[in-house]
């Protein structure tokens, strides 16, 4: 694939903010964003979201999970309409901290992607191997697998719709960020994937980099073909680093 779409750089503040420190947030980053050539969401704790998505006017909002049911009896749960409804735009899905402390199979998180498209919500569906995987010759066919669960429930176009995130478990949080060759690798290896149900939507799908991204290595990870931005974690809680990482995307 040689068609390059719009880059997008996501945060993903994870248990992280304050009322005060989230404004301090938008105040440091909003008179850098004009200078961005990409799109660029921030995906915070759910009970952040409306307050983000009103006071924010360069940024759009995600929130960093959702459930797979609509209503009813699900004590602590939030739903993909409920999201939409206080100016949540798009939803992280299948992030390796969920898979991991909350025991989420792909099937979860297919259910999760089909909930969050029907409520009109963007997902970004994150996969990604563990170090035993990846050292056991196993990386492609635990993201293949991970992606097929997702593909087989909201197609290409639904994917397409939103964005996929690889993030190889053993790079996030630890400081160890797979090499641009490696990440391309699989980055281009998901993309043939989808695209083999729909050639069309795989050009258009945002393939993002996720696992220590820091504005160091965020430039030659960006120029590879098949990376079309990151999902950003530690980095994105300081203003000025995420926007270090934008600049980096275009």
């Amino acid at each position: 694939m040689t068609v390059r779409t719009r880059p997008l750089v996501v945060a993903n503040w994870k248990m992280n903010g304050s009322q005060a420190a989230n404004a301090a947030w938008l105040k440091a980053f909003a008179p850098r964003r004009a200078a961005f050539a990409c799109d660029v969401v921030v995906c915070a704790p759910a009970v952040y979201v409306a307050a983000l998505a009103a006071a924010a006017t360069n940024v759009e909002i995600g929130a960093q999970d959702v459930s797979a049911h609509a209503s009813g009896a699900y004590t602590g749960e939030v739903s993909a309409a409920m999201l939409k409804d206080v100016g949540c735009e798009w939803v992280v899905v299948g992030h390796s901290e969920r898979r991991q402390f909350h025991r989420e199979v792909d099937a979860d998180v297919a259910a999760k992607t089909k909930a969050a498209i029907a409520a009109g919500l963007r997902p970004i569906v994150c996969v990604g191997e563990s170090l035993a995987e990846r050292d056991a010759g196993q990386a492609l066919r635990v993201v293949s697998e991970q992606l097929q669960a997702v593909l087989d429930v909201v197609g290409a176009a639904g994917l397409a719709g939103g964005a996929l995130a690889y993030e190889p478990v053993w790079a996030i949080g630890t400081g160890r960020t797979a090499t641009p060759e490696q990440a391309q690798e699989i980055h281009a290896a998901l993309r043939s994937q989808v695209a083999r149900s729909d050639m069309a939507e795989a050009a258009q799908l945002r393939v993002l980099y996720g696992g220590s991204v820091k504005p160091s290595n965020a430039a030659e990870l960006f120029e590879q073909i098949d990376i079309d931005g990151a999902l950003v974690g530690g980095a994105s809680l300081v203003a000025e680093d995420f926007a270090a990482i934008c600049a980096a995307a275009g």
